[in-house]
């Protein structure tokens, strides 16, 4: 295994099936136990001590935390936090009282993490016990440091308490395991995590899960004529850029794609000629997220060994400056044959997106979906609690909507194209690069690398506004999200989007 990666890849779940009774609560260290907000007292009553707790949480001040923390007296002397939901509303809600209660819960050393539901009809039972399992297992994944004292882990292991009939939380740890990666990753340092360690590194992942490799080095893009790929990385102190295509297949080794998956990889972006202020460049190690999500969604569809074949595609470079590094007014010739004038040394990304974008629809898939940290004015258009997506088949914009809903991920679909193109229009090149302005740039980004997704394939870029929120969001409980691993793997297993279910 590749010293870069984690060392475990996920935590397992134990369902414990019986009821919450005296001895379950005995047999874990913390305890979350959600219930409606308005519990009468018979269902307190079926809680051991539960008109106690009943008591301590009338008398707590209005707007205090969503959780009543107090210890049961047990010989564990459980740390129980008890939170109240109204039934229904959506899933973003959920998950998002389920990172609280799960914080509140592991303030102290790590144990065996108990969780618990009652009082809800199944549906909402199962939505919530879903939630709290999602949030503890994103808790439970470590994130890199390099401390002569490492940080405690915050749990040791997961029971769910007072379940009836089977339980298969398969799903969920798949996709901790898909979101953990790709928060890992871009956790990384920059000088541990550079182009030639990403690419033994996923060479590593692909011998352990079977996955087949190859990585398209700089002279191989030069005789492709990868050159929008290759503007970027021309500023690079070596040529250890790629183009990486992981490939899984769960049946024959030389199937097409059903589904292709493209990552940003830019390691470290300066903002080349165009350099970046302090501030903005100071976590531009994290503009690789899209290429993590990319790859942890990979290892998220592995695991559940899911029956469609699927390429994930990583456009790995830095954007550096220099006397080599790429310049405003450029004349670039891509892949796919068009010219482009660059305008903006920082809009790096859909340069190297262009070209890989190419590759993959060349392959014919049904889908492709491309991962990025792209823009800022996403961002001022949706701030970092939503993504934006963008596609080529309007008819899809109801879909990603209602996935966003229902996964808890929220999206904003955005148009692109058609008169859009107009301001795209170069005086000498088939397209300019972006605007002048800058006004609208996540769908003049869009625009721009819709030109180069080819034979009419299907494909939705998401724009990864909500790659950082400060505080965690959703279940998530660290800046880095993740964002985008359990969005997809709702939009593909139930949304099925690309009709391949």
């Amino acid at each position: 295994m590749h010293p870069l990666l984690p060392l475990s890849d996920g935590m397992r779940v134990v369902a414990h099936t019986g009821r919450l009774d005296t001895k379950a609560i005995a047999s874990v260290d913390q305890l979350i136990i959600v219930m409606p907000e308005r519990a009468p007292e018979k269902l307190w009553k079926t809680l051991p001590g539960g008109l106690k707790y009943r008591k301590l949480a009338a008398k707590r001040p209005a707007g205090s935390s969503p959780a009543l923390v107090t210890r049961v007296d047990n010989a564990r002397q459980t740390l129980l936090a008890i939170g109240k939901t109204k039934p229904g509303g959506e899933t973003y809600g959920k998950l998002s009282l389920a990172r609280e209660l799960v914080s509140a819960a592991t303030v102290e050393k790590a144990g065996i993490l108990g969780l618990a539901v009652i009082g809800f009809d199944e549906d909402e039972q199962e939505a919530i016990r879903e939630a709290l399992v999602a949030a503890a297992l994103a808790a439970a994944a470590p994130m890199p440091e390099w401390k002569q004292k490492a940080t405690p882990a915050k749990i040791r292991s997961i029971r769910v308490l007072g379940l009836s009939g089977k339980n298969d939380f398969a799903r969920l740890s798949a996709e901790a395991a898909g979101n953990s990666l790709a928060r890992w990753l871009t956790s990384l340092p920059p000088n541990k995590l550079d182009a030639g360690a990403y690419k033994d590194l996923a060479k590593d992942l692909a011998a352990t899960h079977g996955w087949q490799f190859k990585a398209y080095s700089v002279a191989e893009l030069e005789k492709l004529g990868a050159g929008a790929f290759l503007a970027v990385a021309q500023g690079n102190a070596d040529k250890s850029a790629s183009i990486i295509r992981l490939q899984y297949r769960p049946g024959k080794k030389s199937a097409a794609p059903d589904i292709a998956l493209v990552g940003k990889g830019i390691i470290f972006d300066t903002g080349g000629t165009n350099l970046k202020p302090f501030q903005s460049m100071l976590d531009m190690h994290g503009d690789m997220q899209g290429s993590a999500v990319a790859l942890g969604t990979l290892l998220a569809l592995t695991r559940l060994e899911v029956p469609f074949a699927v390429d994930c595609w990583l456009a790995v470079t830095e954007n550096r400056t220099g006397p080599t590094a790429y310049k405003s007014q450029d004349l670039i010739t891509a892949l796919n044959g068009k010219t482009i004038q660059t305008i903006h040394t920082d809009a790096e990304g859909r340069m190297a997106l262009a070209d890989t974008l190419t590759l993959a629809s060349r392959e014919k898939p049904r889908l492709v979906m491309d991962y990025a940290t792209l823009t800022g004015s996403c961002i001022d258009a949706v701030t970092t609690r939503y993504s934006g997506v963008f596609t080529n088949e309007p008819d899809f914009h109801p879909r990603l909507k209602r996935t966003g809903r229902a996964s808890g991920e929220r999206v904003w679909p955005f148009p692109i194209g058609g008169d859009f193109l107009e301001d795209l229009k170069s005086p000498v090149a088939d397209l300019m690069q972006c605007t002048v302005k800058g006004t609208g740039d996540h769908i003049y980004a869009a625009s721009f690398l819709g030109e180069f997704v080819e034979n009419g394939t299907p494909w939705i870029h998401m724009d990864l506004a909500a790659a950082e929120h400060d505080g965690g969001l959703a279940h998530i409980p660290t800046k880095v999200t993740g964002f985008g691993v359990r969005y997809t793997l709702a939009l593909l297993l139930d949304e099925d989007i690309a009709g391949i279910q």
